[in-house]
């Protein structure tokens, strides 16, 4: 009777990954880790940066070989050598990051790298697609190509790959970060009518509230072990960050208002052209003032980059002016606006590219933004040596030491190096792009709590980021942009996050607010 019992629970689970481990040198990624997902379950994978998500994962989807530990899908013990072992099982992966040809349709994406694509005629497959376009609620315009299509078009196409290949059990890793609200209500339709279709689905994310809104059950993972897995519905997210982070923290921003403030930045129809001549930014105007958070929203590609690399002068426009403390700043190379006793601090999107040098210790990233203003030919490094320590202090960087090679730091805590070393020059303006891109929680409040500090001294703060909530949190208002054109310039306490993202597809402020 036991056996009887135990086989009816093991044809219920879709997949058992039981005490898997696995080393990367000296970092124990996955540390006798344990995952369950039941048949026709949404099952959450929740976990700080370096908790292990992604690498558990990879070893479902055949990228990685376990050390240790057995995997079992649909009951059946299975091992992986490839990702072709994981696809014939079943089993597909969404990445973050698409995984299409922007040149072809939608249907020749579908068949790249399938064996039989070669036997398969055009109407034949377009009548496939319509069948499981019917089946799970998809919509897909199979001719279309992808660089006509939107966002959430493509991620329709990714998910269609997969169930083409005949996938019962799908793993999404971030699905909705660059998605309109409108988009993730269309995916969550979708994930729904996969799971009644008895698809089992395992969602990395950490947007909790999306978490408690789509989830059955979640598994947290914390420094390489499987913390707890709980039921969605009896469990507070409170619980769940305590899971994730060890401790209880505060996750809430306070937003300040402040009286006297004056207008610091202006843009003022700035347009700039992209390496293929096109529009990257068109007529552009809007106004940063002190003690002011201005947020700017959009789905990826909108001219986000180009907002900021203009205004820090990194590259030129066509037309425009960007005025700085009443002077004309559009054209000005970054050190002439240093010379011009402009004080403008700019925390670039790729922070190893362009923000930090990954090979040079905290003390000669500090060396490197200072040295302009030192004098005579020889370095000083006193003085940065005193500020290293300072932000190492004052900021929580967690590093052995003031002369490791950042390179070495973790995600969160070079961050804090970056952002620690422009609001030391005193910035009158603070040029953020996805400030938190790939931080934890705790870190990634750090961040926000450093930014308000920074609006109540009085510098004025551009926060370009891509959590809609967190944007209504923290900013005063929000510049909206589609295709390189602001849509709208709206107060988070006036509108819904609905309203915004109808701004993000392109609509006007009019009719997005009517």
């Amino acid at each position: 009777m036991k056996k009887f019992w135990r086989s009816i629970v093991q044809q219920e689970l879709a997949i058992e990954m039981k005490h898997i481990s696995k080393t990367f040198g000296e970092l124990k990624a996955n540390d006798d880790v344990n995952l369950s997902v039941r048949q026709g379950e949404v099952h959450a994978l929740l976990g700080e940066n370096g908790a292990g998500k992604s690498t558990l994962m990879n070893m479902l989807s055949g990228i990685y070989t376990p050390d240790a530990g057995t995997i079992r899908i649909n009951g059946k013990d299975v091992h992986f050598s490839s990702p072709k072992d994981s696809i014939k099982m079943g089993i597909g992966m969404i990445h973050q990051h698409f995984k299409l040809v922007d040149v072809m349709t939608a249907k020749e994406n579908i068949l790249i790298g399938q064996p039989s694509s070669l036997f398969v005629h055009g109407k034949k497959l377009s009548k496939q697609i319509k069948e499981l376009s019917d089946q799970y609620g998809l919509d897909l315009d199979p001719d279309k190509k992808v660089y006509d299509m939107s966002v959430g078009e493509k991620q329709t196409l990714e998910i269609m790959k997969v169930l083409y290949r005949g996938a019962r059990i799908l793993i999404m890793d971030e699905p909705t970060a660059v998605l309109t609200p409108q988009e993730i209500k269309k995916l969550f339709r979708v994930i729904r009518n996969m799971k009644e279709q008895g698809c089992s689905i395992v969602i990395i994310t950490h947007k909790l509230n999306e978490v408690m809104e789509i989830s059955d059950r979640v598994t947290v993972l914390r420094k390489g072990k499987s913390i707890e897995t709980v039921v969605t519905k009896d469990v507070e997210v409170s619980s769940l960050i305590e899971m994730m982070v060890g401790k209880k923290v505060d996750l809430s921003i306070e937003k300040r208002t402040f009286r006297g403030n004056k207008p610091l930045l202006w843009l003022d129809e700035v347009t700039v052209l992209d390496k293929e001549g096109k529009e990257a930014l068109s007529n552009v105007s809007f106004t940063i003032n002190s003690h002011e958070i201005v947020g700017v929203a959009g789905v990826a590609g909108s001219g986000q980059k180009e907002l900021c690399e203009v205004i820090a002068g990194l590259i030129k426009a066509q037309k425009g002016r960007v005025y700085f403390d009443g002077e004309n700043i559009l054209g000005r190379t970054p050190r002439e606006i240093i010379r011009l006793g402009i004080r403008m601090g700019f925390i670039p999107e790729d922070r190893l590219g362009m923000g930090l040098v990954g090979s040079m210790d905290i003390v000669h990233n500090m060396v490197l933004k200072d040295y302009q203003n030192q004098p005579g030919i020889l370095l000083q490094r006193g003085e940065c040596i005193k500020k290293a320590k300072k932000i190492v202090e004052e900021l929580d960087i967690q590093t052995p030491s003031i002369y490791t090679p950042v390179k070495k730091l973790s995600g969160g805590n070079v961050q804090k190096v970056l952002l620690g070393r422009e609001i030391d020059s005193a910035p009158k303006v603070l040029i953020t792009a996805y400030a938190v891109r790939g931080l934890d929680i705790g870190a990634s409040y750090k961040i926000y709590e450093l930014l308000s500090e920074q609006k109540a001294r009085g510098v004025g703060v551009l926060f370009v980021g891509e959590d809609l909530d967190v944007l209504m949190d923290l900013c005063d208002k929000v510049v909206v942009l589609c295709h390189g054109e602001v849509t709208g310039i709206v107060e988070p306490a006036k509108v819904t996050k609905e309203e915004i993202g109808l701004l993000m597809t392109g609509k006007q402020e009019g009719e997005a607010l009517a």
